[in-house]
């Protein structure tokens, strides 16, 4: 029997669920953290370790490590495990851990999971497989294939901007049926993408906003979370935007999203992650070290960033004013 054909039920994959609902397992702000390097480009678990403690006190609810800014690609399946190993390790329970899954085939996408599964991560975030470029009925048999390998929740990754393959609502009806995948991270910069998803298949699925510039529209349009790039720099005030905003104070979640603005836009562009570990630096809770072929910044990028983190530094709004 060939591998795909192992896990997938063409009756179910062919029913479109509308108007369903399952639990929400996970919600809130689920920061993608960075992997800290060494000078070396070595893995830092020890300050990965830190920065994850400092933005579980912050408020997070969840951590998703070894996604697209823990430089996924750029890492060997040891160094991840290890990395999902540690953060499970320092989270000791008080938060989900999940890692990313950006492998180049589905079988390979299988077996890190089953790692995952190994050392205690609480579900993955799922990209379609990379280099690749899948056709819908390819893209609906690589989560439907992952999805029935393992019992972990997963939440899969839309980002059709960045890696080309696009998983539309009409694609997420027609997974639906899997009680596994539980959320999305929606990731378009199309907001009306949020609609079409309750549209089609209600609260199935825990919408989660993808896009830091985004993240208010997103929660007005029925997103109950928030998958954090420029937070990771900024914990506190990122995670007092979204508290705000679930107590429906939009005024005052506005004011703090007015700040944060020309911060939050370092999350675009090719140069994210140098961008964002740039940030996490100047803050003081890691290090701008990136791992070949990712450089850190030079010239006028650069300085053009620096400027960005230094005006946000220096205007830093009191959050004890929205206590």
């Amino acid at each position: 029997m060939p591998f795909v054909d192992m896990f997938i039920d063409e009756p179910a994959a062919s029913k479109v669920n509308r108007g369903m609902s399952t639990p929400i397992v996970w919600r809130g702000v689920f920061p993608a953290s960075t992997t800290q390097l060494n000078e070396d480009q070595s893995l830092n678990l020890d300050a990965t370790g830190v920065h994850l403690e400092r933005l579980i006190e912050s408020g997070v609810t969840g951590l998703v490590m070894c996604g697209s800014l823990g430089e996924n690609q750029c890492l060997s399946t040891e160094e991840k495990v290890a990395v999902v190993e540690h953060a499970v390790k320092v989270s000791a329970g008080r938060v989900p851990v999940l890692s990313g899954v950006a492998e180049m085939s589905t079988r390979a996408g299988i077996e890190y999971i089953k790692k995952c599964e190994d050392v205690g991560a609480s579900g993955v975030m799922v990209l379609p497989a990379m280099v690749y470029k899948a056709d819908r009925r390819e893209t609906l048999a690589h989560y439907r294939t992952i999805a029935k390998s393992t019992s972990l929740p997963i939440l899969i990754y839309n980002n059709p901007v960045g890696y080309t393959v696009d998983i539309t609502a009409e694609m997420l009806a027609e997974l639906a049926d899997l009680p596994n995948l539980q959320a999305i991270k929606e990731s378009s910069a199309d907001t009306s993408r949020i609609v079409d998803i309750r549209n089609a298949v209600g609260d199935r699925y825990a919408i989660f906003a993808g896009v830091d510039t985004l993240v208010m529209e997103c929660a007005l349009l029925g997103a109950v979370g928030w998958i954090a790039g420029v937070g990771l720099a900024f914990p506190e005030e990122n995670q007092k935007i979204w508290d705000l905003i679930e107590a429906k104070r939009y005024d005052e979640a506005m004011e703090i999203y007015q700040w944060f603005m020309p911060l939050l836009r370092l999350d675009l562009g090719i140069h994210f992650v140098q961008k964002i570990k740039m940030a996490i630096a100047a803050t003081g809770l890691g290090t701008e070290y990136v791992r070949a072929p990712r450089l850190m910044l030079t010239g006028a990028e650069r300085a053009e960033v620096e400027a960005i983190i230094a005006h946000g530094l220096a205007n830093r709004p009191d959050l004890t004013k929205y206590n």
